[in-house]
């Protein structure tokens, strides 16, 4: 029992955690060629977050549900799925009027600010056990999943994943500016739509089931640039698969201490294995500038 239903659905849902914001770091990162780019640049979390906030803060203390099932409820999902689309859905209507990708970049973070903003808010007025239940959330948990959960996590993620094969050659054209794509044939409007929507099915299904999870999305790409030393996607989209599964289930081992049956929000381990990465990210690149 501990095995089939606690211990294998946990793995099973780091792995696919781990792959997907690391398929969807990597595509943010060549779109807006920023290494610092993540799931969360474009304010997709942000959303998503917004929209469990909705449900667990507003409408569980509008009709009076104060009990922490409502974390398990299909509603959180949908609201989860709902708030990432709403945010992609701006992005895009943006994108189709603007074709600076740094503006859309900046107006992608700004749609964040205000979605956490409305969550601060909702935060101030919610009640104690709620607001408790939101926080736990928000820290990241993979235990919360169970095999009722991966029988709708794991057709999204296939579905998110299938979509970031169709943008390959896409993303291998991007890497050159957007110019140099249009000059190539390519339709920039419609792959910025397929990278979106991969990378809001991708974060925003892992944000619903397991809560936002910070920095895996932004190191792994790198960590298989090092590794892999190409540029090509269709080897870095795999390494990422692998790199992104093996790092999640590294973190969730860390988080169970040994001995005193203690488990860490898993977004302390990643952000303890992620901000280094980030800071020689910083000054790597502040390096390769001054030369």
């Amino acid at each position: 029992m501990i095995i089939l239903d606690f211990r294998f659905p946990k793995a099973i849902t780091a792995i696919v955690a781990g792959i997907a914001l690391s398929v969807s770091g990597l595509q943010m990162q060549t779109m807006f060629r920023n290494p610092l780019a993540g799931p969360d640049i474009l304010g997709i979390s942000s959303g998503a977050s917004l929209g469990v906030a909705f449900v667990i803060l507003g409408f569980s203390s509008l009709f009076g549900f104060h009990n922490g099932d409502v974390l398990s409820n299909w509603i959180i999902v949908l609201a989860a799925w709902l708030g990432a689309g709403t945010v992609l859905l701006l992005i895009f209507l943006v994108s189709l009027r603007i074709n600076d990708i740094m503006t859309i970049l900046i107006l992608g973070i700004l749609f964040g600010s205000v979605s956490l903003a409305i969550v601060s808010i909702l935060q101030y007025f919610s009640n104690e056990i709620l607001l408790k239940s939101f926080l736990v959330w928000s820290m990241g948990s993979l235990s919360n999943v169970s095999g009722s959960h991966l029988a709708v996590l794991l057709p999204s993620i296939g579905i998110g994943l299938l979509l970031s094969l169709l943008t390959v050659k896409m993303l291998n054209l991007l890497l050159l500016g957007e110019n140099y794509a249009k000059s190539m044939g390519l339709n920039v409007n419609l792959s910025r739509f397929l990278i979106f929507l991969s990378t809001s099915i991708l974060a925003g299904s892992i944000t619903a089931f397991c809560g936002p999870i910070a920095f895996i999305g932004i190191i792994v790409p790198h960590l298989c640039r090092m590794i892999f030393k190409t540029s090509d996607h269709k080897i870095l989209l795999a390494g990422s698969v692998l790199v992104g599964a093996f790092l999640m289930l590294i973190s969730d081992l860390l988080s169970q201490l040994p001995g005193n049956g203690v488990i860490l929000p898993i977004n302390t381990v990643t952000a303890l294995l992620g901000i280094p990465v980030v800071i020689w990210i910083i000054f790597r690149n502040q390096r390769i500038s001054s030369i």
